[in-house]
């Protein structure tokens, strides 16, 4: 997966929006105002792809005794966040189940008014 796979494939997504909160170096995704992805540029231009994903505490333990290219999230919660190093033992299909799960998660942990807001729009 290349960097411009990862942001099409995150912006096509219902509802998202891409940020740089942190710097101009973070690109981060939303969903209704929540992040749910998120990576650094130059780790990408460096060769040293990861990306930061949201996932349930019980799966996110299961998958990094599963993979090497998991590993607790990177400057966030380690409990709720994984990060995914790309062109590991990951394959990209898993990396895209993995966005999707982040996605998810995040869409709904929403309210139902602003997920029903979501679908509409999209």
């Amino acid at each position: 997966m290349n960097i411009q796979q990862f942001y099409e494939y995150c912006l096509a997504k219902k509802g998202v929006t891409e940020h740089f909160p942190f710097d101009e170096n973070t690109l981060v995704f939303k969903v209704g105002g929540k992040m749910f992805a998120l990576s650094s540029l130059v780790g990408w231009e460096k060769g040293e792809a990861a990306i930061n994903l949201k996932c349930d505490p019980e799966r996110a333990l299961e998958l990094r005794a599963e993979y090497e290219g998991v590993q607790p999230g990177y400057h966030m919660s380690k409990k709720h966040w994984n990060t995914v190093t790309v062109d590991s033992d990951v394959a990209q299909s898993l990396l895209l189940e993995f966005i999707d799960h982040s996605y998810e998660l995040v869409f709904k942990s929403l309210t139902k008014k602003l997920q029903a807001e979501i679908e509409m729009t999209a």
